[in-house]
């Protein structure tokens, strides 16, 4: 069965494919917890901590310039796929409106649910990442995070969070739920930084 879904690539195709991944043309969902179902008018997202507090709620967040990007992704449990295409806010436009207080350094991003996952503001601030309610040019489903996740490609999946709720500024690196749990502060997955004595 696993091998109709995933296969070994032959190379690593022009530096695309991280050490120890394998490929997939399928889009497996991995949650911690259950799914959280919820419309997307209630979709909101919460700046506080080290920011002037403010909430986006769906409408604002829809109103913002949308961008589309295609990208690959790859999950620390093994797997990548290739040529994904999102749509949502840049998060570089979002950080656009926020006025940030000196020293802030890191993000916690929470989700509804209570799962939480953290990256420094120069991770988080990179204009490839993006607040994601569309893929592959249909509503983002709720067991892939829909109607609103957080979307950054260069880090492994678990730090895209899904159900995107709030976005905590902080002025140094704690641990998120994963992150607790025993992965990578970071999860860079082309340095294999799965766990956390990577």
């Amino acid at each position: 069965m696993l091998g109709k879904f995933f296969k070994k690539p032959e190379n690593d195709m022009g530096g695309r494919i991280p050490p120890g991944q394998t490929l997939t043309t399928r889009f497996p969902v991995l949650t911690y917890g259950p799914t959280q179902h919820f419309p997307a008018s209630e979709a909101q997202v919460r700046i506080f901590g080290l920011a002037s507090e403010r909430t986006f709620s769906w409408e604002d967040l829809l109103a913002l310039p949308q961008t589309t990007l295609t990208y690959d992704i790859h999950c620390v449990t093994h797997w990548s796929k290739l040529d994904t295409t999102w749509t949502g806010v840049r998060v570089t436009d979002l950080l656009a409106l926020l006025d940030l207080q000196p020293g802030a350094s890191h993000v916690m991003v929470h989700s509804a649910g209570g799962y939480t996952t953290n990256l420094s503001l120069e991770d988080f601030a990179r204009p490839e990442n993006l607040l994601a309610h569309t893929f592959d040019g249909q509503p983002l489903e709720p067991e892939h995070g829909g109607p609103l996740r957080l979307v950054v490609p260069h880090l492994f999946f678990w730090k895209s969070a899904k159900w995107l709720s709030g976005l905590e500024f902080m002025d140094s690196d704690r641990p998120g739920f994963w992150e607790r749990n025993g992965y990578h502060m970071r999860g860079d997955p082309f340095q294999e930084q799965r766990y956390d004595d990577d």
